[in-house]
Formats: structure tokens, C-alpha cells, sequence
């Protein structure tokens, strides 16, 4: 046999090996990998058998060497029309960086992975492009060595417990062109070095523990497109550099603890490509620069929560993209301008709780918004603006605290868009609650606090099927509620989650009233009213219920049983009515009270000893003659 056929049967004898079993090594990461798990509900690893590895389900190998190549056991997986969410339950083995000929891992979305990043990833891996491990359980610190995978593309280890620093070598990674680590644990401040990933076209650290300032050069990075540092403590300034992210078209930098004015839209030309921007809940001050609407593209802006001031720039009206604008909670001025009848694509305006003043620009050529909050302003309305009723959109209108007076107008019963929430609290409505209020079938959200309204609640509002939140609280209305818990729905548990009624003069047997009808309620109100009667036993029923206030009424009688069924009660306030007899001892099963108030009563006996009850202040029990025990004076024998 000549050189030539020796040659061609060691070629042929190669290729039948790597056909029949991957490189040992490989093989001894992948098997050392698959030990670390005890549980894989989409069974892919109990197919992991025999040598030959690049035919195991989510593994693929270079065609050349054998040597595998990718990873691919994402969480998330598609089969046919159904997806399903898998779960690997078990540790990440340090073992896995001996695959250094992979490129691309893929383990996000497991849920159970646990563990550490292995801390020499970076010295054995060097052709990793692509590394996926988020939304799972891992720990510890991102690795110093990660900064040495320098073919690196993706980072994605969001959705983690990862703690500490951020290693100021990521710095060098400049292949990476995304890099997410959103929703863990880091802490210390960003790295100036991050401004060296010039490649970088979206970095997400939102959700984290940063702090200090933002690196002032980050206007070094002209490929970025996608930036979010929101929910951290960042301070100091924003840095003028943001100015040269000419690419930039996602900016949220909401929720630090950001100061001094706003740097960009200052001059003409900056950030042209900037779409959805937010900067609310930070501490942000001086005026809304005038050449904001120099943002052209601008689609949603948020500014709330901030130290603005100044009236606002009309040049906002050039705006022709925006849907939405935030400009709430902050110390703004002057009117509104006429300007914004030319937000044509407007969708949502929030300007509440300012000290903006009337009147009203004419703003009925906004035929696209759904949504205006005008609320706690310097308006003084006197009356809802007709224009408000031609808004063919318009199904949520927030005008709390603006100076209306009169009734409750009409025209709101035949908006062109059904109304689903209407805030009207604090102004100075009279009158009654108009009995076409039951004809606004989509409304799910009702508040006419702080009003003088007067009269019963019309029998009307038993048609409300969609009503979640009622908030009457503060008015002068009267009779019974009964009506309000006969209130149809469309769900077995009924509808309402929230319920207000407080300082009015209600009257009627309580225990005549089947609160049961509503059993998700989380939020309900009665007191400072003049009900009479038991507790009724469909108290019991609330078992979503949160908060529980029944005081200053004239409620009386034993205190039931049945209200330790409602065991998620964090507030219960039963003072100032006539409760007789002992607390009952199964109240000591409410484990999640938190605030407790029985004072001024006529209970009696002996406090059930034990948490929670025993931990309430002095201040729980007073006023009850005939009760004893800690907190309150021992019992005599």
C-alpha cells in the first residue's frame, strides 16, 4: 500500500471517528454538565447517551473539527403551536469551560440553573461570541476573566441573583455589541472603561444597585442605540456627552437620584434619533429646554416626579410623532399651549400635580388620545370643557382637584368613546350622583371623593359589570349601600377590588348587606358613617381582602368567627363602634395583621395571648372596659 492510500484510509478512518464520538474532552464537559442537573422537564438530557455528542439534542459541532460549537437549551422552547417553558433544576458545572472550541452557550430561561460564573471562563473560552445564562439563579460576581473573551458579540445574564462590582474589564470586549445585566444584584458604580465598547448598540443595567455618577464620556459610544440605567441610585449630573448619541433611540434613565438641568434638546440637532425617553423619578431640575421639540421622532416622553419649573415650551406642539407625554409631579407653570392642538398622534397626556393655570387651549383636534390627567393644577375649571365630549377616543378623563363646580354634566353619558375611568374627586360637585351614571357599561374606575354630592347612590349602578374601583369617600351622600354590593360582574368572584365610602352618612343593617357578592375586594372603606347591626357572616367570604375599615359606625354585637377566613387582612379597624364580648381566639390566625385597631368598644375578657395580637400596642385595646391581658393589665384571678 502506497504513501498515497495510506494516507486516504487515515482520512477515512478520521471521519468514521468523529462520526461515531466527540472530542473526550468535550464529551467529559457535556456529561460532568448534565451530572449538575436533577431535573430537566423538557427531557432533553435523558437523550444525552453513547460517545457521540454532536448528535445529542441542543448540541451542534464544527463540521471540520468535531469539536462542539454551540449550546442551545434555552428554556423557552417552541414545538409546533404550542410553547413551552422548561425548567433545568440543578448547578452550573465549572466543568463547562472546557468546551473551548464553543461559540455560542444558551442556557437562559431555566428557572432552577444555580450556581456561579465560572470564575477562568474567560481564559478557556476564547471563541465565545455568544453567552446566554439569564433568567435563572445564579450568584456570585461577574468574572473578572470575562474581559478576555474578546470574540465576545452577546452578553445576557439578566434576570439573575449576580452580585458586586462590575470587573472594568468588560471594558475591552469591543466585539460586544449587546450587553445585559438588568434585574440582579450589582452594586459599586458603572465603569468609566464601558466607554470604550464602541461596538455597543444596547446596554441594559436597569433594575440594579449602581450608584455614583454616570461615566462622562459616555457619549463615546456612537453605535448605541438602546440605553437603560433606570431603578438604580445613580447621582450627580447627566452628562453633556449624551449629546453626541446621534444613533440613540431609547433612552431611560428613570428612578436614580439624577440632579441639575437637562442637558439634551438644548441646542438643535442633538440626539435626532431619540424615540422613547425616560427621565421621571429623579431630581431633575430647571426648565423644559425650548428646542425639546427639536426631537422629531420623539414617540414617548416621561418627566415626572422631578423639580422642573417654567411654563411649558410651546415648541413641544412640533412634536407630530409623540403619543405619549409624562409631565406630571413637578413645580411647572404658566398655561398650556395652544400648541398642543397639534399633537395629532397624542394618545396620552399626563400634566397632574403642577401649578399649571386656566383656561384650557381648545384642544378638540385630538381625535387619537384616550387619556388626559389634568388633575391638582391651578386650573379652576368651573366646568368640564365641552370640547372634552367630541374627543372620539377619549375613555379616561382625570380632572381631580380642578375647580369644578355644579353637577355632574351630562354629556358625559354620550361620549364617543364609552368612558372606562372618571376621576372628578376634590371639586366642588353638588347635587346628586345622576342615575345614567349605570348606563357608562365600560367604566371600570368611578372617584367622586371630596365632593358635597348628596342623596343615595342611584339603584343604576347595579348595571356596572366592569366596576373595579369605587371611591365615594367624603360627601354627604346617604341611605343604604346594599346596592353597591349587587353590583352585577362578570367574573365569579365579582368585579370590585376597591371600595371607598367613608365619611358620609350612610345608614342601615350591615348585617342585612351580602358583601359576599364582591369576594375580590382587596380594598374596602365604611367608616366615619352611621351603619347599624352586626358584622355580617359574608365577611368571611372576603378571602382576597387587604384592608378592613368598619370604624366610627355603631356596629355592635360579637365580633364573628368567620372574619379569620379573610387571612390575608393586613389592616383591620373596627374602633369607636359597640363590639360586645370576647375576641375571639382564632383572630391569632391572622398571621399577615399588621395594623389593628379594637379601641373604644365594650369587648371583654382576656386578649387571646399570642402573635399577632399580643405584639399590638396598648393603644389596640383601649378604651374597652372590660379587656385584659398583654398589652393591657394582666387579668385578675
Amino acid at each position: 500500500m502506497d504513501r498515497l492510500q495510506l494516507q486516504w484510509v487515515a482520512l477515512t478512518l478520521s471521519i468514521m471517528t468523529l462520526s461515531e464520538a466527540c472530542h473526550p474532552t468535550d464529551w467529559r464537559a457535556l456529561t460532568s454538565f448534565k451530572s449538575g442537573i436533577f431535573l430537566d422537564t423538557s427531557g432533553r438530557l435523558s437523550k444525552w447517551v453513547g460517545r457521540n455528542c454532536c448528535d445529542w439534542e441542543g448540541i451542534s459541532c464544527h463540521n471540520s473539527t468535531g469539536r462542539v460549537k454551540e449550546i442551545n437549551l434555552p428554556g423557552f422552547i417552541s414545538t409546533g403551536d404550542l410553547p413551552f417553558q422548561s425548567e433545568m433544576r440543578g448547578y452550573l458545572s465549572a466543568s463547562i469551560t472546557l468546551l473551548n472550541a464553543v461559540e455560542i452557550i444558551d442556557l437562559g430561561g431555566l428557572v432552577g440553573l444555580c450556581g456561579t460564573i465560572p470564575s477562568f471562563i474567560g481564559v478557556r473560552l476564547r471563541n465565545l461570541r455568544k453567552l446566554y445564562l439569564y433568567g435563572n439563579k445564579m450568584r456570585g460576581p461577574l468574572p473578572e476573566s470575562i474581559g478576555k473573551l474578546m470574540k465576545l458579540e452577546e452578553l445576557a445574564v439578566h434576570d439573575n441573583r449576580l452580585s458586586g462590582s462590575l470587573p472594568a474589564s468588560l471594558g475591552s470586549l469591543k466585539s460586544l455589541h449587546s450587553l445585559l445585566l438588568y434585574g440582579n444584584r450589582f452594586s459599586g458604580a458603572i465603569p468609566d472603561s464601558f466607554v470604550n465598547l464602541t461596538n455597543l448598540v444596547q446596554m441594559d443595567l436597569h433594575s440594579n444597585s449602581f450608584n455614583g455618577h454616570i461615566p462622562e464620556r459616555i457619549g463615546q459610544l456612537q453605535s448605541l442605540k438602546e440605553l437603560d440605567l433606570s431603578d438604580n441610585f445613580l447621582s450627580g449630573k447627566i452628562p453633556l456627552s449624551f449629546t453626541n448619541l446621534t444613533a440613540l433611540s431609547v433612552l431611560y434613565l428613570d428612578n436614580n437620584n439624577l440632579e441639575g438641568a437637562i442637558p439634551f434638546g438644548s441646542v438643535t440637532g442633538q440626539i435626532p434619533s431619540l424615540a422613547f425617553l425616560r427621565l421621571n423619578g429623579n431630581c431633575l431640575s430647571g426648565k423644559i429646554p425650548s428646542s425639546f421639540g427639536e426631537l422629531v421622532f420623539l414617540k414617548r416622553a416621561s418627566l415626572s416626579n422631578n423639580k422642573l419649573e417654567g411654563t411649558i415650551p410651546s415648541s413641544l406642539g412640533n412634536l407630530s410623532s409623540l403619543a405619549e407625554l409624562y409631565l406630571d409631579s413637578n413645580r411647572l407653570s404658566g398655561r398650556i399651549p395652544e400648541s398642543f392642538g397639534q399633537l395629532s398622534q397624542l394618545i396620552l397626556l399626563n400634566l397632574s400635580h403642577n401649578s399649571i393655570k386656566g383656561p384650557l387651549p381648545e384642544m378638540s383636534s385630538l381625535q387619537n388620545i384616550q387619556s388626559i390627567d389634568l388633575s391638582f393644577n391651578l386650573l379652576n375649571l368651573s366646568s368640564i370643557p365641552h370640547w372634552m365630549a367630541e374627543l372620539r377616543s377619549l375613555s379616561k378623563i382625570y380632572l381631580a382637584g380642578c375647580g369644578i363646580h355644579g353637577q355632574i354634566p351630562e354629556f358625559l353619558r354620550t361620549t364617543p368613546s364609552p368612558i372606562q375611568e372618571l376621576d372628578l374627586s376634590a371639586n366642588h360637585l353638588t347635587g346628586r350622583i345622576p342615575e345614567w351614571i349605570g348606563s357608562l357599561a365600560r367604566l371600570y374606575s368611578l372617584k367622586l371623593s371630596e365632593n358635597s354630592l348628596v342623596s343615595v347612590i342611584p339603584d343604576s349602578v347595579t348595571n356596572l359589570q366592569d366596576l373595579g374601583v369605587l371611591d365615594l369617600h367624603s360627601n354627604k351622600l346617604t341611605g343604604n349601600i346594599r346596592q353597591v354590593f349587587k353590583i352585577g360582574h362578570r367574573f365569579p368572584d365579582g368585579s370590585l377590588t376597591y371600595i371607598d365610602l367613608s365619611d358620609n352618612s350612610f345608614s342601615g343593617d350591615f348585617d342585612q348587606t351580602d358583601v359576599g357578592q364582591q369576594r375580590a375586594i382587596h380594598f374596602l372603606n365604611l367608616s366615619h358613617n352611621n351603619l347599624k347591626g352586626r358584622l355580617p357572616t359574608s365577611i368571611g367570604t372576603l378571602t382576597s381582602i387587604r384592608s378592613l375599615d368598619l370604624s366610627r359606625n355603631n356596629l355592635g354585637f360579637d365580633l364573628p368567627e368567620a372574619l379569620v377566613n379573610a387571612n390575608l387582612l393586613e389592616t383591620l379597624k373596627l374602633q369607636r363602634n359597640h363590639f360586645t364580648g370576647k375576641i375571639p381566639k382564632e383572630f391569632l390566625k391572622l398571621r399577615r395583621l399588621k395594623e389593628l385597631d379594637l379601641s373604644d368598644n365594650l369587648l371583654v375578657g382576656e386578649i387571646p395571648a399570642g402573635k399577632p395580637l399580643s405584639d399590638f400596642p396598648r393603644s389596640t385595646y383601649m378604651g374597652n372596659k372590660g379587656l385584659c391581658g398583654k398589652p393591657l393589665s394582666p387579668c385578675k384571678l
